[in-house]
């Protein structure tokens, strides 16, 4: 059974390098988070899902991990960490920690125990070949660094050995295990515990990294490391029921069924949710992005099925397992601003707080900071450029830190029009108080919950016209220029409105670029 608060949780990610430095060294900090917890309950979240801020040499931004149970020196303490989970709690609102089980960094103690050439305890935590000339089976290997007479299997960069969970497949049989074996169990064992740390100082659960990927030689339907899962889920949910897990998988109908509360629907190029928002070219490094064929742009051919070709089938198979939640944007993501102009993204956004699962927006999607062609920084590349400060106002560096501007983790926004939110607050009409207004609008309609039914009610091939039922509640929106007509089933009222909806005679006539939300009249 799912963790209650699950129902109406609705999420902010925070990127801690860069959300707000409240010492002034350049660095966003975990008090800096403390400091602007009034302000995530102001947009309506309730619910935090925090970048590794764990002890890292932070090759790769944090998803490098030199130890699990240390909060790392740039972000604050142990103590300042449990102080965010209590100080939240008394605001009502809940926090994931970002957990990367697949993985350590090269610098962590297990690993450096592991690659010692007398065998120990940790000999067998990470994927080591019989010599040091041996190959990794198809996987990336790194060999020649370590006195142990063997290569080691990484998972990303160089400095990210993977951490053994076994194989389904075993083609080595000199050095790969399979999954119950001893050194593979342990290592779920010592997740357990992690886990369990951090729990025990308050944390409400983790959103797990690249959680597909713990057993190797898997095959397409990861039956093996969903094993793995229902161990270590089933078994934190049996010790704290009120935990919640979120992985990062884009299978649902898996990572679900392997015990995960929800999943994520994330932008993987082509699928479903790429084609709604960032059906683009990707330019050269600094060159404009040229307006892109999504779905929600104006001027697209596209209609829905691109969407629902991939959505309806996996929503379908995993609805009664968990949530399949849909993102504004996160760490890894290029943001939608600009390829979409704010009109675009009003009506987006609309969608995409009006649809089943629980929603995750990315800091600063609110104001609709843009993205930024910027050199790469600590293993981001291309993806740097999501990850700038957070623009609170036009002071120095646009209120993020008090440092220097040649301090800062990253450089800011340098555009005069650089949206922040001081300025969106005071608009009753900005893109920031609409985004409000959409999460007060989900929490006005039960309907329009996290575990709310959904289904299509309208999608003609050809036209930009989509409607789709939450419960009894009605949703239409016309991402397009042309005028578009809907026959309605019952008679309705228009509860939510964006453009000029408007009812006649049992149709609902959308203008260009609206979105409609109705509800029975006899309701």
């Amino acid at each position: 059974m799912a963790a209650s608060w699950l129902k109406n949780a609705v999420f902010y990610e925070i990127y801690p390098q860069t959300f707000y430095d409240s010492n002034g060294d350049g660095i966003g900090d975990i008090q800096g988070i403390i400091e602007k917890l009034d302000y995530v309950k102001s947009l309506g979240c309730n619910a935090l899902w925090l970048n590794p801020c764990f002890d890292s040499p932070f090759r790769d931004a944090g998803y490098d991990v030199r130890d699990y149970k240390k909060v790392a020196e740039r972000y604050g303490t142990n103590e300042d960490l449990e102080e965010l989970f209590k100080v939240a709690h008394e605001k009502g609102i809940y926090v994931l920690l970002d957990l990367v089980p697949g993985h350590t960094s090269e610098e962590h103690e297990w690993f450096r125990e592991s690659a010692k050439e007398e065998e120990n305890e940790y000999s067998g935590r990470y994927i080591w070949t019989d010599t040091a000339f041996s190959r990794g089976d198809g996987m990336p290997f790194i060999g020649g660094e370590a006195p142990r007479g063997g290569t080691y299997i990484i998972n990303f960069f160089k400095s990210q050995p993977a951490l053994n969970y076994g194989y389904r497949e075993i083609h080595e049989p000199a050095w790969q295990m399979p999954i119950d074996a001893p050194d593979a169990l342990a290592t779920r064992e010592a997740m357990k515990d992690i886990m369990r740390f951090w729990l025990d100082k308050g944390c409400d659960g983790f959103r797990v990294d690249m959680a597909d990927s713990l057993v190797k030689n898997d095959g397409e339907d990861k039956l093996a490391t969903m094993e793995v899962w229902k161990d270590i889920a089933g078994t934190i949910h049996e010790e704290y029921p009120n935990a919640a897990l979120v992985s990062e998988w884009n299978k649902p109908m898996q990572s679900l069924s392997a015990g995960f509360d929800m999943d994520f629907y994330l932008d993987w190029r082509g699928n479903g949710y790429s084609v709604l928002l960032r059906d683009y070219d990707i330019p050269k490094f600094g060159k404009p992005f040229e307006k892109n064929n999504s779905y929600f742009s104006v001027d697209s051919e596209r209609d829905i099925h691109g969407f629902l070709r991939d959505y309806l089938h996996q929503y379908e198979g995993s609805k009664d397992k968990g949530l399949w939640c849909l993102i504004t944007g996160n760490h890894d993501t290029v943001r939608v601003a600009p390829m979409l102009d704010e009109a675009e993204r009003r009506l987006a956004f609309a969608f995409l707080l009006t649809m089943p699962g629980a929603p995750f927006i990315y800091y600063g999607d609110e104001i609709g900071m843009r993205y930024r062609w910027i050199p790469t920084k600590e293993g981001g590349y291309q993806r740097t450029g999501s990850r700038t400060p957070m623009q609170w106002n036009h002071s120095d560096n646009l209120g993020f830190s008090a440092a220097a501007a040649e301090q800062l983790y990253l450089p800011v926004d340098p555009a005069d029009d650089a949206p922040t939110v001081e300025e969106q607050e005071a608009d009753p009409n900005s893109f920031l108080n609409h985004v409000k207004g959409l999460i007060q609008l989900r929490g006005a309609y039960k309907d329009l919950g996290n575990y709310s039914p959904f289904s299509v009610y309208s999608a003609e091939y050809g036209s930009r016209l989509f409607a789709y039922k939450r419960g009894e509640l009605l949703v239409a929106v016309n991402p397009g220029r042309q005028l578009m007509e809907l026959g309605l089933d019952t008679k309705y009222e228009i509860v939510y409105a964006i453009g000029e909806p408007v009812i006649y005679n049992r149709t609902l006539i959308m203008s260009a670029q609206s979105f409609a939300v109705l509800k029975p009249v006899e309701w």
